[in-house]
């Protein structure tokens, strides 16, 4: 079944900002996502897209979410796999945008950089490098996916 509301993507994060509209005109222009669609007045709520990333930003609830400039801390990353990591990198940097982790690659295959967004939370924005088998860079496989 298609749902034109909630991507077919198997995970939709649900990230909490002070200011939803804020938020969403602040990853538009330092991490290039899209606006799909906002609720709510004042707007409670925004689905954005990063290539086939979707994301929810939603507003804070007492007792139940709150944001990291709030809270004092960070809770969760979300990473996002893109295209050309070093242009994004190269905008984020522009824009202002807080870098916890300059741009490199990893051992495990992956060029990425860390950055965190207008309310602390942290992002990992990274492209495929290299393919390199898990056991290479010293990782056990649990269960071989099927």
């Amino acid at each position: 079944m298609n749902n034109r509301s909630v991507p077919t993507a198997t995970l939709l994060p649900h990230v909490v900002y002070r200011d939803v509209a804020e938020a969403c005109d602040w990853l538009t222009r330092v991490f290039r996502f899209t606006e799909h669609y906002r609720h709510g007045n004042p707007v409670s709520g925004v689905q954005m897209y990063l290539g086939d990333a979707y994301i929810m930003l939603t507003s804070p609830r007492d007792g139940t979410r709150q944001s990291p400039a709030k809270l004092g801390y960070g809770t969760q990353m979300l990473t996002i796999i893109v295209s050309d990591v070093d242009a994004h990198y190269q905008n984020a940097k522009r824009e202002g945008a807080k870098v916890w982790e300059e741009l490199h690659e990893t051992s495990y295959g992956e060029r990425q950089y860390g950055v965190f967004d207008l309310d602390g939370h942290q992002w990992l924005f990274a492209q495929h490098a290299h393919d390199v088998s898990p056991y290479a860079w010293g990782a056990t496989i649990a269960s071989p996916r099927r």
